[in-house]
């Protein structure tokens, strides 16, 4: 037998034999439910067999057969009067397990949300997008039919969505398009390491979002909910449906505050902030600029993020402002990292490290941040040593925090995610591994680079070039060669601009006896200031793809 527990009141598994009766005794099982037609194949126990088996046992035994690919609304309403009556825990079976965790599912979507429907599924093994539909519509067939049908649909109008959107109209003018995204506003997220360090407001990094969707292209303010792949839908809040013959998915990264105990009552206040946030950054530099001496404590959370170097800018700058100001003897910093190394690229940790001596930082590896107490300035770190779990404390006065992050939860228990939950592609075409109408670039997707609006940048004409040779409009097909950039800002006027790409290949965009990757540059530092935001807001959004060109060829031993 193949038992996949749902929960603890029902169980679903593939077709049962009567020997396999006794062992649901023994497990505990009251109830057995057969959802499977007698005679559907020739070599199937009936259910009769069953029955008399399981009556030997005390075990109630239920005949409630439905045909693949027809199971009617009152099916499931039938099955929830089922388990409401039935003695638990309940076993159902059918000839793969489907149709049974169907039936659940469909006599569960009037008291449980469709997300967690479709995550107890996926944790079970199957997968139950082909009626999400019915779960938004609490367990009945939707009498509505496409509400919106496009070329081309992008979930997401972050940086990856429009800058993706334009380098398809930069191609196609003509190409019929839709994002789809309920947010009012667009940031520059690069820029909130500035705005915590005293040099940008935030007022610099925000736009309105229908001021960048590209000209021609279709706003749909709306929050999706899951994808139906098999049948080139996105559904929408509200179980609207949107039609497309190809898709973007491209929604970002979800910010996990909850899962530090305490953090989200105290963030913005009792000195605790963080540069991840637009309303959060500017408390960042009201905090720096108070503290006249105490602890000053800063944290990374484990892998992966976005901006894997955010947390230590953060860090410098303010650093640099203490030391500038005669206030850095007064001040022990520490950083807080949980995991192993300074920096993943190990040809730019020696410039940071003469950083970190310069400015008397403490560094904690294998450190992760659990719990806050804002109103005493108390963090909590656990360590593993050795497999023994340790759980320490440290006294602060400012705290930046840096949250764990994963995929929106949408994506995560879609047909469209890998094991951890992020969008499963190719990691050079970025074309989803499944469905090959379907590409995703951005913080949401799996491949191993680094988490950056420059990586976006290289992705955008990558996608827009491979969709279209699917489309028979461009023949060329684009490799993305894993390019990301972190420019590290040591102190203010000094940037130390990590370029790099798959397995931490050094990618320098410069010559270096212009800009040294490698050591700190205040060239590097003009280019983050003056030059990188116009680049974002008129160059990269609006299909102008500087210093982008796709590579053509994959890489040896690739395939």
């Amino acid at each position: 037998m193949d038992i996949k527990r749902i929960n603890d009141k029902i169980s679903v598994s593939p077709q049962i034999t009567t020997s396999d009766v006794s062992a649901l005794n023994e497990l505990g099982y009251k109830t057995i439910i057969c959802n499977r037609p007698n005679g559907e194949r020739g070599d199937q126990p009936g259910f009769d067999e069953i029955k008399r088996e399981a009556e030997k046992f005390g075990i109630q035994c239920v005949y409630l057969p439905v045909t693949t690919g027809k199971i009617m609304d009152k099916d499931g309403v039938v099955f929830r009067e089922l388990l409401n009556d039935c003695t638990s825990p309940v076993f159902a079976y059918c000839r793969s397990g489907t149709r049974s965790i169907t039936l659940w599912a469909l006599s569960s979507a009037d008291t449980l949300s469709y997300e967690s429907i479709l995550a107890q599924s996926k944790c079970a093994g199957y997968d139950l997008s082909g009626v999400v539909s019915r779960l938004m519509n609490k367990g009945k067939t939707p009498t509505s039919n496409v509400d919106f049908e496009h070329a081309v649909v992008i979930v997401g109008a972050g940086a990856a969505g429009i800058a993706v959107a334009s380098s398809l109209k930069k191609r196609d003018p003509n190409l019929d398009i839709a994002i789809i995204d309920p947010a009012d506003v667009h940031y520059y997220q690069p820029g909130w390491t500035l705005v915590g360090g005293g040099v940008f407001t935030a007022n610099d990094t925000v736009r309105t979002t229908s001021s960048v969707i590209p000209e021609g292209t279709t706003w749909i303010k709306a929050a999706v909910a899951a994808f139906m792949p098999a049948d080139n839908l996105v559904l929408l809040d509200g179980c609207r449906h949107v039609k497309y013959e190809q898709l973007v998915v491209c929604p970002g990264i979800k910010l996990d505050w909850s899962k530090i105990e305490g953090l989200s009552e105290t963030l913005g206040r009792n000195g605790v902030t963080s540069n991840y946030r637009f309303d959060l950054a500017p408390y960042t530099w009201e905090l720096v600029k108070s503290l006249k001496g105490g602890n000053a404590v800063f944290t990374q959370p484990p892998m992966p993020i976005k901006c894997a170097g955010a947390p230590q800018k953060a860090m410098y700058l303010s650093c640099d402002y203490w030391n500038q100001n005669a206030l850095l003897k007064q001040i022990d910093v520490d950083f807080y990292n949980a995991g192993a190394v300074l920096f993943g690229v190990t040809d730019y940790v020696p410039a940071l490290m003469k950083y970190v001596e310069k400015y008397n930082i403490n560094l904690d590896f294998s450190h992760q941040l659990i719990a806050v107490d804002g109103e005493n300035k108390i963090a909590k770190f656990k360590t593993v040593n050795n497999d023994k779990i340790d759980i320490i404390e440290k006294e602060f006065d400012m705290l930046h925090v840096v949250p764990p992050q994963s995929p929106p939860n949408f994506i995560q228990v879609s047909p469209l995610a890998d094991d951890a939950g992020w969008v499963d592609v190719d990691q050079f075409t970025l074309r989803h591994k499944k469905f090959e109408n379907i590409y995703s670039l951005g913080d949401v997707m799996n491949a191993p680079n680094a988490k950056t609006a420059a990586a976006v940048r290289m992705q955008a004409p990558v996608v827009a070039s491979n969709l279209l040779s699917d489309r028979g409009t461009n023949i060329d097909e684009a490799i993305y060669n894993g390019y990301g950039s972190c420019p590290l800002t040591v102190e203010r006027g000094k940037i130390v601009l990590a370029e790099f790409g798959y397995g931490g290949k050094v990618l320098n965009s410069f010559p270096s006896w212009l800009i040294d990757g490698t050591k700190p540059s205040r060239l590097a530092w003009y280019l983050k200031e003056k030059i990188l935001p116009p680049l974002y807001w008129k160059a990269m959004l609006r299909g102008k793809e500087w210093l982008t060109k796709p590579e053509k060829n994959l890489p040896p031993n690739s395939k």
